[in-house]
């Protein structure tokens, strides 16, 4: 199709598999590509205990880039989070530049702020830099966009993980970052587009793509815990609980820990010692990948109203395909 997120990076279908940090392996990340949209290996892809070192975790990535190479030969990303574009504060970027330049991975997706120089060195090596701000705005946008960003996604409050400080709707912020691209790349729609009516809406405020991760993750093919999707399924927006944490907010299914975080929330505790009592982002291991919420929780975006099933990967896909543009 004529689309320039499927030109810029190689893909039929104009959809990015949202990298959701433990909660993909090569098989998930493969079904995506396979399918035609970009699936996306995330920091912690096919784990299930945290590593630390950087040998460690470049070869754990090594080995879900060869399952996914195993099963597709569609492009496919994987997830990055620059901190400095001094490569002696950031240990990790470099060699994961090194890895995916080895390994043939076709597109960066980079997350936090936005470094210029990592940008260029990942464009050097053929890689095509995709640009998320955890918290977009204009002034973000134009910013990595004057620094080679090639996409740029615009992520609303309605999506599900780390949530953005400021409560924008999904269909807030896209028209504002659409506007301020001003047609120099193109823009992807993140949060709560999970369905032909979502995807439709993102493409009339001027989205060219859509950036997805709670309507995957409820996929088959997904390694979310079993328990924790059949709980999804059965649940709404409205069901979902909201609390405060390091960066902002987090939601979650109920359970006795989000149960507890959102007491500690309304009692007034510190963001600091709810997340300490999240466990930090290990907290998404225990209630999402390992499916024990009394250890951990389990984070949806809105869009969990419109999801009745679990389904292949390819459906998920083709349902989102129908409100998209041709």
């Amino acid at each position: 199709m004529n689309n320039r997120v499927c030109e810029i990076l190689g893909i039929e279908k104009p959809i990015v598999q949202g990298p959701l940090n433990w909660l993909t392996n090569g098989r998930y990340v493969a079904a995506v590509s396979q399918a035609g949209g970009l699936g996306v290996l995330g920091f912690n892809a096919g784990q299930t205990e945290s590593v630390y070192t950087v040998e460690e975790t470049v070869e754990n990535m090594r080995r879900e880039i060869r399952v996914v190479k195993s099963l597709t030969d569609k492009p496919f990303g994987i997830n990055v989070a620059p901190t400095s574009d001094d490569p002696a504060k950031d240990r990790f970027t470099g060699p994961m530049l090194e890895l995916m330049a080895e390994e043939g991975v076709r597109a960066a997706v980079m997350v936090g702020d936005f470094w210029p120089g990592w940008t260029a060195k990942f464009r050097e090596r053929g890689i095509r830099a995709v640009f998320r701000d955890g918290n977009p705005s204009a002034e973000s946008t134009r910013r990595a966009i004057d620094g080679g960003a090639e996409i740029v996604v615009a992520t609303g409050f309605d999506e599900g993980g780390t949530l953005p400080v400021k409560a924008i709707g999904t269909f807030s912020i896209v028209p504002l970052v659409v506007d301020a691209a001003a047609g120099r790349v193109p823009v992807m729609a993140a949060g709560g587009i999970v369905d032909e009516r979502t995807a439709r809406a993102a493409f009339a405020l001027g989205a060219e793509g859509l950036y997805v991760g709670t309507a995957f993750m409820m996929a088959e093919e997904s390694p979310l815990a079993d328990n924790i999707k059949q709980a999804a399924v059965k649940a709404d927006a409205l069901n979902l609980i909201m609390y405060r944490t390091i960066p902002a907010f987090y939601r979650s299914l109920p359970g006795p820990l989000p149960d507890e975080l959102l007491r500690m929330s309304r009692a007034g505790a510190t963001e600091e010692e709810i997340y300490k009592a999240q466990h930090a982002y290990i907290g998404m291991r225990d209630g999402m990948l390992l499916g024990d919420l009394s250890k951990g929780f389990a984070s949806f975006g809105l869009g969990i109203s419109q999801i009745n099933a679990v389904e292949p990967v390819a459906t998920v896909l083709d349902r989102l395909m129908r409100g998209v543009p041709r």
